[in-house]
């Protein structure tokens, strides 16, 4: 009984950011409120307060679910024996943007944060997520620099923070960029040139 109890709190709780996912995208997370939420869930206001503190919450849950398929990719960018670094960040560049082509929730997501959210009011504990999220992959794409540069594959001239700066800039604004109108350009192939051109002009 008990499972079954926990396992109709965690459906209830994916219905509720399946629905929140798609209010957000239509009418903009300020433009949507709980009740909206609740309303198209099936559920009280109650249920919803249950699983999630606020708006904040629910779209930091969202971004976990959005992040899971990541995960391996990132792990990449950990390794201290990898053969080609530079290839690691390129790998999970790619990763990034396949993801946003065919993971609809992911896209949603992406959208979200990208395009229909102010980092106000009850939302800015989401830009201080934003900030951890962006500190922790700085932190990891240097260290592939470093590692490259080590190894005499990357030119010995770099600055290793401008450069994963500079790498996750051009990932945001690719993925906004295509997000905004998705018939513009071939994220995956296009994209994809982008970044090896991006990543060769890095080598030695």
């Amino acid at each position: 009984m008990a499972r079954r109890t926990k396992e109709e709190a965690m459906e209830t709780r994916a219905s509720i950011l399946d629905a929140a996912e798609l209010l957000f995208v239509q009418q903009g997370v300020s433009g949507t409120t709980l009740q909206h939420i609740a309303s198209a869930a099936g559920v009280t206001r109650g249920a919803i307060y249950w699983h999630f503190h606020d708006k904040a919450a629910m779209f930091n849950a969202m971004m976990e679910r959005a992040r899971m398929p990541l995960e391996s990719a990132l792990q990449v960018l950990d390794r201290t024996d990898a053969a080609d670094p530079l290839h690691d960040l390129c790998n999970y560049m790619q990763c990034v943007l396949r993801l946003t082509v065919d993971d609809l929730k992911a896209r949603r997501v992406f959208e979200i944060a990208l395009l229909k959210m102010e980092l106000v009011g009850e939302l800015d504990s989401v830009r201080e997520r934003r900030k951890q999220n962006r500190a922790i992959w700085m932190k990891r794409a240097e260290s592939r620099i470093r590692l490259a540069v080590r190894h005499g594959q990357a030119r010995p001239d770099l600055a290793p923070r401008a450069v994963a700066l500079g790498i996750w800039a051009m990932l945001e604004g690719l993925v906004r960029t295509w997000l905004i109108d998705p018939d513009s350009f071939d994220l995956i192939k296009l994209g994809g040139q982008i970044v090896d051109t991006h990543i060769d002009a890095l080598r030695a």
